[in-house]
């Protein structure tokens, strides 16, 4: 069956895309410059992850019939098992799971990359800070960030195998924009995704919450990362077809601006969340659709103050 045959099916897709015009502008905006039925994939990959999220920090407002159990841990496990019934069983009564399911039997998307991807969610729940920057990577990122670009990979229908390095950097780039961005809200939770050797080794505290000299050099060695995983990112390109292509270059030039953004706010990410302009994203789009996906990689160094 199919989305346009299916009631199940289109309406699990419906939401799913709800889900990511809501909370992935990003993915959505890129997602945009997709082909249909590629476009509904994207949705989909990024509603189940969106849900796992939810489910373990806000389930209230998760609309699944699931048991609400007070601990974030059995809610988490609860989740997992049904989605890896529903795909062993090929689909599910309930809409959005059965539009994953059917969005990851389509692209042939590896069942393991969903086992490293819950026990990063599992992994959260039980540590909050991270004692260097590789062990925030390899440790959690691997399951939380740099696999999500692995499950949207098949997706985004690539040339060449070749092109698997680029999406796992993209979703590194992506959650690490995320934890700048989110320092106050993540202390909120009580959880630091920064590397604690680098603050110590700057004499820098996120919990004073306040902006100093070492607060800077903290986050400007972060930002310097940050961008060389976009840029090796957007090496990957090439490597997609281009409607696939333009899909990327544009998620990833409006996620990078809001690096530029942290750095005109004086690094200041405690007092409001630094967002890129709705302006600027149509800016984005358009250049995107007129000069082309390819040029990205010196468009981040071009856009800086955009």
């Amino acid at each position: 069956m199919s989305p346009a045959t299916d009631p199940l099916l289109a309406e699990g897709y419906r939401r799913a895309e709800e889900l990511t015009r809501r909370h992935g502008t990003t993915y959505y905006w890129g997602a945009r410059l997709l082909p249909p039925t590629q476009r509904i994939d994207v949705y989909a990959v990024y509603a189940l992850c969106r849900l796992a999220d939810d489910i373990v920090d806000e389930p209230e407002i998760v609309d699944l019939s699931l048991p609400n159990d007070p601990d974030p841990a059995v809610r988490l496990a609860t989740f997992r098992r049904w989605f890896f019934t529903a795909l062993h069983d090929g689909g599910s009564d309930e809409p959005v799971m059965a539009a994953v399911v059917d969005s990851l039997q389509r692209r042939g998307t590896d069942p393991e990359c969903f086992d490293r991807f819950f026990d990063a969610m599992a992994l959260d729940l039980v540590q909050d800070t991270w004692a260097s920057w590789e062990e925030l990577r390899d440790g959690y990122m691997e399951g939380s960030a740099a696999v999500i670009g692995e499950m949207m990979l098949p997706v985004l229908e690539p040339r060449s195998p070749a092109a698997k390095a680029a999406a796992r950097a993209l979703g590194l780039a992506f959650q690490l924009t995320n934890f700048l961005r989110d320092v106050g809200e993540d202390l909120e939770r009580g959880r630091v995704y920064l590397p604690q050797d680098e603050l110590a080794a700057a004499g820098a505290d996120p919990h004073a919450r306040v902006v100093t000299p070492a607060w800077r050099t903290v986050m400007a060695r972060q930002i310097v990362r940050n961008r060389e995983l976009y840029h090796e990112a957007g090496s990957g390109l090439w490597l997609l077809p281009p409607p696939s292509a333009r899909c990327v270059a544009t998620a990833l030039r409006m996620y990078s601006l809001i690096l530029d953004r942290i750095e005109d706010a004086d690094y200041d990410v405690f007092t409001a969340r630094r967002r890129v302009e709705r302006l600027t994203k149509v800016g984005i789009v358009a250049d995107v659709l007129t000069r082309g996906p390819y040029r990205v990689i010196p468009r981040i160094a071009q856009e800086r103050h955009a």
